[in-house]
Protein backbone atom coordinates (compact mmCIF):
# COMPACT_ATOMS: atom_id res chain seq x y z
CA UNK A 1 0.00 0.00 0.00
CA UNK A 2 1.23 3.49 -0.56
CA UNK A 3 1.85 6.16 1.82
CA UNK A 4 -1.03 8.19 0.45
CA UNK A 5 -3.41 5.54 1.00
CA UNK A 6 -2.12 4.09 3.71
CA UNK A 7 -2.88 7.78 5.37
CA UNK A 8 -6.20 8.03 3.95
CA UNK A 9 -6.94 4.67 5.35
CA UNK A 10 -5.12 5.86 9.28
CA UNK A 11 -7.29 8.93 9.03
CA UNK A 12 -10.40 6.98 8.25
CA UNK A 13 -10.04 4.79 10.67
CA UNK A 14 -9.96 8.14 13.18
CA UNK A 15 -13.04 9.31 11.82
CA UNK A 16 -11.27 11.99 10.37
CA UNK A 17 -13.24 11.60 6.81
CA UNK A 18 -15.64 14.04 4.72
CA UNK A 19 -17.46 13.58 1.13
CA UNK A 20 -17.47 16.59 -0.94
CA UNK A 21 -20.67 17.20 -2.29
CA UNK A 22 -19.88 16.53 -6.11
CA UNK A 23 -19.12 13.11 -4.37
CA UNK A 24 -22.62 12.51 -2.43
CA UNK A 25 -24.30 13.38 -5.98
CA UNK A 26 -21.96 10.43 -7.90
CA UNK A 27 -22.84 8.06 -4.96
CA UNK A 28 -26.59 9.10 -4.97
CA UNK A 29 -26.56 8.84 -9.20
CA UNK A 30 -24.62 5.21 -8.87
CA UNK A 31 -26.82 3.82 -5.71
CA UNK A 32 -23.50 3.71 -3.72
CA UNK A 33 -23.22 4.53 0.05
CA UNK A 34 -20.42 6.44 1.79
CA UNK A 35 -21.11 3.38 4.51
CA UNK A 36 -20.12 0.75 2.17
CA UNK A 37 -17.07 2.57 0.98
CA UNK A 38 -15.94 3.50 4.22
CA UNK A 39 -15.96 0.04 4.79
CA UNK A 40 -14.48 -1.53 2.24
CA UNK A 41 -11.62 0.92 2.28
CA UNK A 42 -8.98 -1.23 3.75
CA UNK A 43 -9.64 -3.48 1.16
CA UNK A 44 -8.97 -0.68 -1.36
CA UNK A 45 -6.30 -1.20 -4.02
CA UNK A 46 -4.79 1.56 -5.72
CA UNK A 47 -4.89 2.52 -9.56
CA UNK A 48 -3.42 5.79 -9.67
CA UNK A 49 -2.35 8.73 -7.85
CA UNK A 50 -2.05 12.08 -8.64
CA UNK A 51 0.37 13.53 -5.82
CA UNK A 52 0.79 17.16 -7.05
CA UNK A 53 -3.04 17.80 -7.98
CA UNK A 54 -3.48 21.71 -7.12
CA UNK A 55 -6.11 20.91 -4.35
CA UNK A 56 -4.38 18.40 -2.61
CA UNK A 57 -2.79 14.95 -3.48
CA UNK A 58 -5.63 12.04 -4.41
CA UNK A 59 -5.87 8.83 -5.27
CA UNK A 60 -7.94 6.61 -7.21
CA UNK A 61 -8.44 3.30 -5.91
CA UNK A 62 -10.48 0.41 -6.83
CA UNK A 63 -13.13 -0.78 -4.26
CA UNK A 64 -15.94 -3.17 -4.27
CA UNK A 65 -19.54 -1.95 -3.48
CA UNK A 66 -21.71 -4.28 -1.06
CA UNK A 67 -22.81 -6.47 -3.78
CA UNK A 68 -18.99 -7.06 -4.53
CA UNK A 69 -19.13 -4.77 -8.17
CA UNK A 70 -16.01 -2.77 -8.92
CA UNK A 71 -16.16 1.08 -8.01
CA UNK A 72 -13.76 3.28 -8.72
CA UNK A 73 -13.32 6.17 -5.57
CA UNK A 74 -11.01 9.30 -5.72
CA UNK A 75 -9.83 9.56 -2.18
CA UNK A 76 -7.81 12.86 -1.46
CA UNK A 77 -6.64 15.20 1.38
CA UNK A 78 -7.06 18.79 0.72
CA UNK A 79 -4.07 21.16 1.56
CA UNK A 80 -6.32 23.42 3.02
CA UNK A 81 -7.28 19.92 5.22
CA UNK A 82 -4.41 17.68 5.76
CA UNK A 83 -6.07 15.97 8.55
CA UNK A 84 -9.15 14.94 6.73
CA UNK A 85 -9.66 12.31 3.87
CA UNK A 86 -12.10 13.37 0.91
CA UNK A 87 -14.51 11.02 -0.75
CA UNK A 88 -14.03 13.31 -4.22
CA UNK A 89 -15.96 11.23 -6.32
CA UNK A 90 -17.35 7.94 -6.96
CA UNK A 91 -18.31 6.13 -9.62
CA UNK A 92 -19.13 2.38 -11.26
CA UNK A 93 -16.29 2.03 -13.99
CA UNK A 94 -17.16 1.78 -17.73
CA UNK A 95 -16.08 -2.02 -19.14
CA UNK A 96 -15.44 -0.19 -22.20
CA UNK A 97 -13.19 2.18 -20.59
CA UNK A 98 -10.99 -0.29 -18.25
CA UNK A 99 -9.33 -3.61 -18.40
CA UNK A 100 -11.09 -6.66 -17.09
CA UNK A 101 -9.71 -5.89 -13.53
CA UNK A 102 -10.40 -2.35 -13.75
CA UNK A 103 -6.96 -1.83 -12.77
CA UNK A 104 -5.41 -0.23 -16.14
CA UNK A 105 -7.54 2.08 -18.85
CA UNK A 106 -7.84 0.45 -22.18
CA UNK A 107 -6.03 2.91 -24.86
CA UNK A 108 -7.92 4.54 -26.95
Amino acid sequence: MGALLARILELAEAGKVRVSAHGLEELANDDITFTELLEGLPFAIGVEEYGDYHKGPCILVLQAAIDGSPVHVLWGIARNAPDIATLITAYRPDPDRWNEDFLKRKPR
